[in-house]
């Protein structure tokens, strides 16, 4: 590169300070340079401003007044950053030196790239990979997100399986480059989501318009995971299960999108009676108002989408569909018992 783009970290915080104690030493170290690190706080109640600015005078703080949830929160402060590149990170996610390089090169080597994310490692066991994210996000027929080295609840250890970079579906939000001008183009997160799947939603809008989201294995960084909504949170469940219908929704042709609805309808029920006989009654509730919520929001909102919508119809190239599990994941998964994505019949990945 001759001259190298201006990239910004972007970290969101909420009530977070334990984590930016124990994290930001290591963003303050990366070799970027011209380095902008950015704190984005929704609202929060405890010292992490005060933290930030007592201890780290150089960092550019902007605050939202209310917790606008992830989607927002971003949404906001992204409007009031100028980069070439936005690099959105978790408040519980370790880098080391040169964890950026790798990825703006790889994204700097292609135009039609839009996004990508580093392979996320485990904080807590660094030699397996990390829930949200690990070697590059996929999809499958039915809208049930996965990803290399982590298939639902299974993950794997890392041996270097997964160490070639290239195109996939979705990269995660943990940790995630987009250049600025896809970013403004495809209109920042759907606030709608609130939290959970918005970033699979954002890179599902950019594959749309015939762009490229990559996973660059050059670069690692280790994820916490969990330190907003823990996997026990009847919340999450919610959130999850309404945002996969919405994900569909949007961004599926009307017809195979009410097709494909109907059937998750019946794949969530079976969902919820699982949850119920293993006596999370919480979570067979959230799923249950997931369904509602996602019925009665096909009314509401609907401006702002649809209007962005046309703007995706006008600048559509070609539809970029890699990174699409032509088959179902969940029939792979719980019937023919593949628990690796090398396992998967790969005539159809």
């Amino acid at each position: 590169m001759i001259s190298a783009p201006k990239v910004a970290v972007v970290i969101l915080n909420w009530n977070g300070i334990k984590y930016l104690k124990q994290f930001l030493p290591s963003v303050m170290a990366s070799t970027w340079p011209g380095l902008d690190v950015v704190l984005g706080d929704n609202a929060s109640t405890d010292d992490s401003v005060a933290f930030v600015k007592e201890n780290y005078p150089t960092i550019k703080i902007i605050q939202n007044n209310e917790n606008y949830g992830f989607t927002g929160g971003y949404n906001r402060v992204l409007a009031q950053v100028d980069a070439d590149y936005y690099i959105l990170l978790n408040s519980d996610v370790e880098v080391v030196p040169g964890w950026i390089e790798p990825v703006i090169s790889l994204m700097e080597s292609d135009e039609k790239i839009a996004a990508a994310a580093p392979k996320l490692l485990a904080f807590a066991n660094k030699d397996t990979f990390e829930h949200a994210g690990a070697a590059g996000g996929f999809i499958d027929a039915y809208g049930y997100p996965f990803c290399r080295g982590r298939m639902f609840y299974e993950v794997e250890k890392d041996h270097g399986q997964y160490q070639q970079s290239g195109e996939v579906f979705w990269a995660s939000g943990a940790s995630l480059f987009i250049k600025k001008k896809y970013w403004d183009l495809a209109g920042g997160f759907d606030e709608y989501f609130f939290a959970h799947m918005e970033e699979i939603d954002l890179c599902w809008r950019l594959k749309n318009m015939g762009y490229k989201v990559m996973y660059c294995a050059e670069s690692t960084v280790y994820h916490v995971g969990g330190g907003t909504l823990n996997t026990e949170n009847p919340f999450k469940t919610y959130l999850n299960f309404r945002n996969n219908l919405l994900l569909l929704k949007k961004n599926l042709p009307f017809r195979r999108a009410f097709w494909v609805i109907s059937i998750r309808f019946l794949m969530d029920l079976l969902a919820l009676i699982r949850f119920m006989m293993e006596g999370k009654r919480k979570d067979a509730w959230a799923v249950s108002r997931a369904h509602q919520a996602f019925v009665l929001g096909l009314f509401k909102a609907k401006g702002k989408r649809q209007k962005a919508k046309g703007l995706y119809n006008s600048q559509l190239i070609t539809h970029n569909s890699k990174g699409t599990f032509q088959g179902s994941i969940v029939w792979q998964f719980f019937v023919k018992k593949k628990r690796k994505f090398t396992d998967l019949p790969q005539e159809l990945v």
